[in-house]
């Protein structure tokens, strides 16, 4: 077992690395829209902790951006600590979370999240980053994944297809029968070293940039038309209800009482629902529905 001592540096070296990526990707991103600035609420958790929440509305290129940093600790509700997997209602999180709301159609949203949690004696690190595109083109998903296979393999070259069948897994709608996007990895408490797992959450965060901006950059100038931007917005539902029934970072960030308004910064600006609609067969938003019931593998 890891030394309290190793876990406690763990968190240190953990804060300064997410608030550096979360300014490098921040950066980044507002040099992408070209218009847009994030705005910056620093908020408090009473129980313990706090973070800065950094949010992008009304862009050239992103209709609502949202990189949040969080370091939360306390005591856990007892029935809430049965959960997780660690010991005990004492628990401290750290951690990076983004989702990218493009304007245009033709560019994908994207979600990444990077953490380090401690529940009792036990500490592990999860994380990933997914795709999820409106308009299916096979070379941005392709893009998506080498980039974050090439990550993977620095450390093992067992983590790619491991990690990204757990991505397949997690993020699948199972009223729908259908993914939420094209993936990307997933991982949780890999059973390791802590300081081998540190490297490789520092690898996949890095990767994020190289990984998401080409294609932004390729797509958000492509004409979009009013039918496109309908696509969209029902697709955009999807993805409120992954959020709102399975995903577990909403879960735990309203379970353990954090800011309800950054933990739900994840929703996109505009979307519908409408009553059984089925796109017409032949077309791209059938293709990319029929991807969708059927993952595949882009490298």
């Amino acid at each position: 077992m890891t030394a309290t001592v190793d876990v406690e540096a763990m968190k240190g070296r953990m804060t300064a690395f997410i608030q550096k990526l979360q300014d490098d990707i921040c950066g980044a991103l507002e040099t992408l829209d070209g218009q847009g600035r994030f705005r910056e609420d620093a908020w408090s958790r009473p129980g313990g902790g706090g973070g800065r929440s950094r949010v992008l509305e009304e862009g050239a290129v992103l209709e609502k951006a949202g990189v949040n940093t969080s370091i939360v600790y306390g005591e856990l509700e007892e029935a809430f600590a049965k959960k997780l997997q660690g010991e005990g209602r004492s628990f401290w999180a750290g951690g990076l979370s983004l989702v990218l709301h493009p304007r245009s159609p033709h560019v994908p949203t994207v979600h990444a999240n990077y953490r380090f949690i401690q529940q009792g004696s036990r500490a592990w690190f999860g994380g990933g980053a997914d795709l999820t595109p409106y308009y299916l083109h096979d070379e941005d998903a392709a893009h998506f994944h080498r980039v974050h296979k090439t990550a993977c393999d620095a450390h093992d070259p067992a983590y790619y297809p491991r990690f990204k069948a757990a991505c397949d897994s997690y993020f699948h709608l199972r009223h729908r029968g259908e993914a939420r996007g094209v993936g990307g990895l997933f991982f949780e408490n890999m059973g390791g070293d802590l300081e081998r797992e540190f490297a490789f959450v520092q690898e996949c965060g890095n990767a994020f940039i190289p990984a998401y901006l080409p294609i932004a950059e390729r797509r958000k100038a492509t004409p979009v038309t009013d039918e496109q931007r309908f696509w969209q917005e029902v697709r955009r539902g999807r993805y409120v209800e992954f959020n709102l029934v399975y995903d577990r970072g909403t879960i735990f960030g309203l379970e353990t009482q954090g800011r309800t308004e950054s933990i739900l910064m994840s929703l996109p600006p505009r979307v519908r629902w409408r009553y059984d609609y089925h796109p017409e067969p032949g077309t791209p938003e059938a293709r990319l529905e029929e991807v969708l019931r059927n993952p595949r593998e882009w490298i």
